[in-house]
């Protein structure tokens, strides 16, 4: 099997160009040492079968970031059979400087110009015969949000596969080739990762120093000659040897794109509609109000679409359990494995299903703001405010990730350039209300507030991003006493959301839910309807059984807070294994489906302590998974911080708003 792997800046459309090339036949798992998202994929064409491994955004090969690492490793290592370059062909000057790494290196590449629309629509012209012939290699243009010219990619890959030729590519650096030249004698007869003598240099030059790590036997002539060249440019050329190879670079590039483009219209005359929404979305006043605005529209949506589906798998599951039963009772079966069937599973995975609608519509939102590139645009909203408050406007996008999952918005914050920044997200990342606590959120809200489910759930949302930062706050004073670095980061052009990106980014996170409801959510209940069960002859989920005890231990813990009956503390305990949990403990506990819960909690609840339960349910203790994604990005010492705090707050926090409020409703 040929594998290649596709490289390309953030923002390219590489991601679309990885999902239209292998579809769904894509695997996806942590680079090796890290907790980076890989994806891996494969594709048939011409009976050549292909691996395709997406690498992670990068502008260059250099190993300032995480990102660039491990692009640069897999490429140096790992050695593909082609690299496809995916660039934004409305902005060649900074995409190809990429390319121009790659070449350098010998790889063999094949140049992928995407979003071709959008340069026919700003009249621009790219004479790609000729671009082509300066860089020595094919080029393909896509559209890849409309799929269009994937299949002459796929051809184009092939071809390049069969012919496994040896480009020769190279730049004049003028004052500095005597340097390279002195530098590729001392790597004569040895191989470094396969890469040729002078691209190697030029990596030794840049200030590699883990390739020059690999060549320790060399490296006293290596420096000397370096000592000669930071001499020579400082004398020469003005400038460190790193400045003045990229500015040759780019001057390069700057000639290529003379050459090879032609603009009828400037690129910016034709972005004004982006300029004129980017005038209001991210105004300094209307900005973050107007971010609200669509986040409590996304949950208004939310629960008025997804109720009366909610309701459909309510009752399914509710009569499934009925069904069960009687089928069961009727064969004579034990009663015990009537109840663990209809009881535990059928009532506790279905009790939290029945969320799922809720769940792929709040991601389907996200999806399309993501799709449009309004989501990058929050950073920029929120970083005045934020950098107030001793945080990066970066460190913004992490926590919008966390809307869907702690996990990923956790391991998101590698690339905040910052370790007090990482740090400081990472701890705040879990007051993000992620998916999993949905289902709670949902249920409660129904149950207690039918008028205003989208509202309550909004204020859950935003009270976890008020508290991230004012924490992160308190940290930063705490731990970290550095300045915040300004904000420097790309906004994507606003595009038309692409119906198969969207659908397909729904449904892989929707999928993740479903999968956890099969298998930890299923252990989980069967578990906990066992200690319901025992010890023998006890009542089901009744105080003297096992859970009931272990309930009553809790109670008082909790009863400050004003849910002070051992169900609703043994909920929150399980709930530590997944949020989801939660509920799921309560569908167990009781036997019941959603409409059941429902009557069920309303007796035990007032409005007042259900809203206290739900900070608690937001704040408290972070799930198995994320303190352990907190252990590998930190060490023990910050993940049992975020442990203690979230625990302590959350209490606190729900015990003041029932004490307080209970001053005012009595």
């Amino acid at each position: 099997m040929y594998k290649i792997a596709l490289a390309g800046n953030p923002n390219s459309g590489k991601t679309t160009v990885f999902n239209l090339l292998c579809g769904t036949r894509e695997k996806i798992g942590n680079w090796p040492g890290t907790t980076v998202e890989k994806k891996q994929g494969y594709f048939t064409h011409q009976d050549e079968k292909v691996e395709v491994v997406d690498l992670p955004g990068t502008y260059s090969l250099s190993v300032y970031s995480v990102d660039e690492r491990i692009a640069r490793d897999f490429l140096i290592k790992e050695k593909p059979d082609l690299v496809v370059c995916v660039i934004d062909a409305t902005n060649l000057e900074r995409n190809l400087y990429l390319v121009i790494q790659l070449l350098e290196m010998g790889q063999a590449v094949l140049l992928d110009l995407n979003m071709m629309d959008r340069v026919k629509k700003a009249r621009i012209k790219i004479d790609t015969q000729k671009l082509s012939k300066i860089l020595g290699i094919d080029i393909v243009e896509t559209v890849a949000s409309k799929g269009e010219g994937i299949n002459e990619l796929k051809e184009k890959i092939v071809e390049n596969l069969r012919k496994k030729e040896k480009r020769i590519f190279k730049i004049d650096y003028h004052d500095l080739e005597k340097i390279i030249e002195e530098i590729n004698q001392l790597f004569k007869d040895k191989k470094i990762f396969d890469i040729p003598e002078r691209g190697l240099s030029l990596r030794i030059l840049e200030g590699d120093f883990d390739l020059l790590n690999k060549v320790k036997e060399i490296i006293p002539q290596i420096e000397k000659v370096k000592d000669k060249a930071e001499l020579s440019s400082t004398r020469f050329i003005g400038e460190d040897l790193e400045t003045f190879i990229i500015e040759k670079r780019y001057a390069f590039l700057k000639g290529v794109v003379k050459e090879c483009v032609e603009k009828e219209v400037s690129l910016e005359d034709c972005l004004t509609f982006s300029d004129k929404l980017d005038k209001v979305l991210t105004n300094r006043i209307l900005g973050i109000p107007l971010f609200l605005f669509f986040m409590y529209l996304l949950f208004q949506l939310v629960f008025s679409l997804g109720a009366p589906l909610a309701d459909l798998i309510d009752g399914f599951f509710g009569k499934l359990a009925e069904g069960a039963k009687l089928f069961f009772e009727n064969q004579n079966l034990p009663s015990w494995f009537c109840s663990l069937v209809s009881d535990g599973i059928i009532s506790g995975v279905g009790s939290v299903l029945v969320f799922l609608p809720n769940i792929m519509l709040l991601f389907l939102g996200i999806s399309i703001l993501e799709d449009s590139g309004y989501l990058a645009r929050a950073a920029f909203v929120m970083d005045r405010f934020m950098h107030a408050l001793g945080l990066h406007g970066k460190s913004f996008i992490p926590m919008l990730l966390g809307f869907g999952c702690n996990i990923p918005g956790i391991m998101a914050t590698r690339t905040l350039e910052s370790r007090k920044d990482r740090i400081l997200t990472i701890l705040v990342n879990p007051l993000m209300s992620c998916s999993a606590r949905l289902p709670v959120y949902t249920l409660f809200a129904s149950a207690f507030f039918p008028k205003n489910q989208g509202l309550v759930v909004f204020s859950l949302y935003l009270l976890g991003i008020v508290l991230a930062i004012f924490v992160a706050k308190i940290f930063k004073h705490i731990f970290f006493k550095e300045e915040v670095a300004p904000l420097v980061m790309e906004l994507p052009p606003y595009r038309v959301p692409t119906i198969r990106n969207v659908f397909l980014s729904m449904w892989t996170r929707s999928f993740l839910f479903i999968k956890k409801a099969g298998t930890v959510i299923f252990l989980a209940v069967v578990f906990i309807w066992l200690l319901s069960s025992l010890p023998l002859g006890a009542q089901y989920a009744g105080e003297n059984s096992l859970i009931g005890k272990l309930g009553k231990f809790l109670t008082p813990l909790f009863k400050p807070a004003g849910f002070g009956f051992w169900q609703a503390s043994v909920a929150l305990l399980f709930g530590i294994l997944a949020k989801e949990v939660v509920v799921g403990t309560l569908g167990t506990l009781y036997g019941a489906s959603e409409e059941g819960l429902k009557e069920v909690l309303l007796q035990h609840f007032t409005p007042l302590s259900a809203y206290a339960f739900l900070i608690m349910t937001l704040i408290y203790i972070p799930c198995i998974a994320a303190i352990a994604t907190i252990k590998r990005e930190t060490d023990w010492r910050w993940t049992a911080l975020a442990v203690s705090y979230s625990l302590i707050l959350g209490w606190v926090l729900s015990v003041l708003f029932y004490q307080i409020g209970r001053l005012f409703v009595g």
